[in-house]
């Protein structure tokens, strides 16, 4: 691949439709100034400055699509709360379509709230539901999707799975099914509850420690031969084409049973990791659905995480800054 080549791919990122689908949820920050520790307890007092909102989750995935120019589809159920009108809210600012968006009054909107002083993460205060959906909502959320599916050239499908319940084995089975009889790529950031849910995906991008958990694994994270082994192993039983696993601090591992690449990670000043994972599945799936080779969408979604960890808030890749990295190291893609 030369400059020209991936200038091109890039731009032709805005002719890809993606489905997204997963657990949504409003990500919010409150800002404030640590001057001294509380007396009632060891633990500082976090005099208040400013709170904002913003997409999280699988609409954060959204953002990413649509920051790299591609135009997404966000399929997800919300509560019929404030929380929920207040999400709703955040995708009408950015102008994201809403039609993907079920509502019931059986769940709540998850927020996360997380207090930032100093460019520190303090800690996070989560309200959710992780119960999964009733029968009746699942069915509908089904046959939405599938009408979505049937009324749009989709170019590639992502599941954004955050174990709040939004995804149930029977959507994976069916969704999957449908995308494979039309050979829409299907791209996966996984949890725990449906990890083995998740068969003949083209894409399968858990962390590290979701493979060895998901797998009952014993094995270093430095060990990349044996990763290998055991990738081939899991693929072989899941019917997965690429097995993409984040090793954080050592990069990104990716094989396709035959063969597999070690890309290590580009040192930077991390800030804040939140939503790193929601970025390197955004820039994978379109890596993917544009024909890259395994070894061109590992190394380019690397970057991709690498950039949003150096900002301290949750925040969407930045499409020409990508672009950028990524022609700087073209001649080892």
């Amino acid at each position: 691949m030369n400059k020209i080549e991936l200038e091109q791919i890039f731009e032709s990122f805005s002719k890809l439709n993606v489905l997204v689908i997963g657990d949504v949820m409003v990500d919010a920050y409150v800002w404030g100034k640590v001057d001294r520790i509380s007396p009632e307890a060891p633990v500082p007092i976090v005099s208040y400055v400013k709170r904002e909102s913003r997409l999280g989750g699988a609409a954060n995935v959204a953002l990413n699509i649509k920051s790299l120019g591609a135009s997404p589809i966000l399929c997800s159920v919300i509560g019929e709360d404030e929380k929920g009108k207040e999400f709703l809210n955040l995708l009408t600012e950015i102008e994201e379509e809403q039609y993907g968006i079920v509502i019931s009054n059986k769940r709540k909107t998850t927020v996360k709230t997380r207090f930032i002083s100093n460019n520190q993460h303090l800690i996070r205060v989560d309200e959710e539901d992780t119960h999964e959906l009733a029968d009746e909502i699942e069915a509908e959320f089904i046959d939405h999707i599938k009408s979505l599916i049937e009324k749009h050239e989709i170019h590639a499908i992502i599941f954004e799975d955050y174990d709040k319940g939004v995804i149930t084995k029977n959507l994976i089975d069916e969704i999957v099914h449908l995308a494979n009889s039309k050979a829409i790529p299907v791209a996966v950031d996984p949890k725990k509850r449906h990890y083995n849910d998740y068969k003949n995906v083209s894409l399968f991008k858990p962390n590290f420690k979701e493979f060895v958990e998901g797998s009952n694994l014993l094995l270093e994270k430095g060990d990349i031969h044996g990763l290998f082994d055991e990738a081939k192993k899991f693929q072989n039983e899941m019917g997965i084409k690429k097995l993409f696993i984040t090793l954080s601090e050592l990069g990104v591992f990716i094989s396709n049973e035959k063969t597999y690449e070690h890309i290590p990670a580009v040192v930077r000043q991390i800030a804040d990791v939140s939503g790193a994972g929601d970025t390197v599945i955004s820039v994978a799936a379109l890596c993917l659905a544009t024909g890259m080779n395994a070894r061109q969408i590992a190394a380019i979604s690397n970057l991709a995480g690498g950039i949003v960890c150096e900002i301290p808030v949750v925040v969407p890749i930045n499409k020409d800054q990508l672009l950028a990295e990524s022609s700087k190291i073209i001649d080892k893609l």
